[in-house]
């Protein structure tokens, strides 16, 4: 995983790029494919998938679904996907018939948070203590371990965490292009605010930057890829959880950035030339709007220097993120 592969042809832009999974995520790379004079073709298991909204094609089945994922490779030039819980088996299945970025290997070691701490631990990069609690009776032991206070998480299929998250793009020849720094905010578990640049020194926003850069090479990583970390008292760094897609945090870039987290995803996967992102303004804000607040969109549409994002989803459900607002402030 960790040797360079020769870079791909690039992909012109009448190609088709197959996305896995149909929400909000999937939505902003089609969006941004389109931009670029890309199709997209989604595949998804729910009918009503936001992103279905925006592309030309859908194929609406189970990601086990072997004749469906058969169809769906034939159709594509190229595979990525929208989030890190898209079954590995389904990214290895499609890997056998067309390009799948980023490397399905790569899912199925953010899949495991265990096996993800492992991998972090290996770089010698900092990560926040941890214990292996495989039974009810290694609780105790493992606490003794870790220390108190402590969380409890399921090793797999975990979701939104806290922090500061770095939001790196890497291109298949290895080059790096790093967005600033966010600072996250978390209300009931569920990111609520990202602020750019994080109120951080510079030194800590290098290594941070650094941090990232040394998770992407060692992957051999190609697209967006966003790293969560804790910023101790001291100022020292450490690892919480690596996300292999692009990321709430960096929605931001949308508005707020020369080129999105999403065109840079897509510029990646298709062998295109990164960006230099550059940053809008003197400070960028991004709120998600989460439930019934999409219900409160008209009130930002009036305010200068906001835009308004919203996602197209039928359903609005307690928790449930609906859209999200960002404002740039000049000064």
């Amino acid at each position: 995983m960790s040797e360079a592969a020769a870079p791909r042809q690039a992909l012109k832009p009448e190609a088709t790029i197959g996305i896995l999974g149909g929400g909000q995520l999937g939505r902003m790379l089609a969006l941004a494919a389109a931009r670029l004079g890309f199709k997209c073709h989604i595949f998804a298991p729910s009918p009503d998938s936001p992103a279905f909204d925006v592309v030309h094609r859908v194929t609406t089945a189970d990601y086990n679904d072997t004749e469906a994922l058969d169809r769906f490779a034939n159709d594509v030039d190229v595979v990525t996907y929208e989030f890190e819980n898209v079954p590995a088996e389904t990214a290895t299945f499609l890997a056998a018939r067309v390009p799948v970025l980023p490397d399905p290997q790569i899912l199925a070691t953010t899949q495991d948070r265990l096996v993800e701490k492992n991998f972090i631990a290996r770089l010698g990069i900092g990560a926040a203590a941890y214990a292996e609690v495989d039974a009810p009776a290694a609780l105790a032991s493992a606490l003794e371990r870790v220390g108190r206070p402590a969380i409890l998480k399921t090793r797999r299929f975990g979701y939104d965490g806290k922090g500061h998250v770095v939001v790196a793009a890497r291109a298949q020849d290895g080059a790096v292009e790093c967005f600033d720094v966010a600072e996250n905010e978390h209300r009931d578990h569920i990111l609520k605010i990202s602020r750019v640049p994080a109120a951080i020194a510079e030194t800590t926003a290098a290594e941070a930057r650094r941090i990232a850069e040394t998770v992407a090479a060692k992957f051999n990583y190609v697209g967006v890829l966003a790293v969560e970390m804790f910023v101790l008292r001291e100022g020292a760094l450490l690892v919480n959880e690596i996300a292999p897609r692009v990321h709430n945090s960096g929605h931001w870039t949308l508005d707020g950035a020369s080129v999105s987290q999403f065109e840079q995803h897509i510029r990646a996967v298709t062998g295109w030339p990164l960006a230099r992102p550059i940053r809008r303004g003197r400070r960028v804000e991004m709120t998600n709007l989460i439930g019934n607040e999409v219900d409160d969109y008209r009130r930002f549409l009036a305010m200068p220097g906001t835009a308004v994002h919203l996602y197209g989803k039928t359903a609005v459900r307690p928790g449930r993120k609906m859209g999200h607002v960002t404002q740039v402030f000049a000064d």
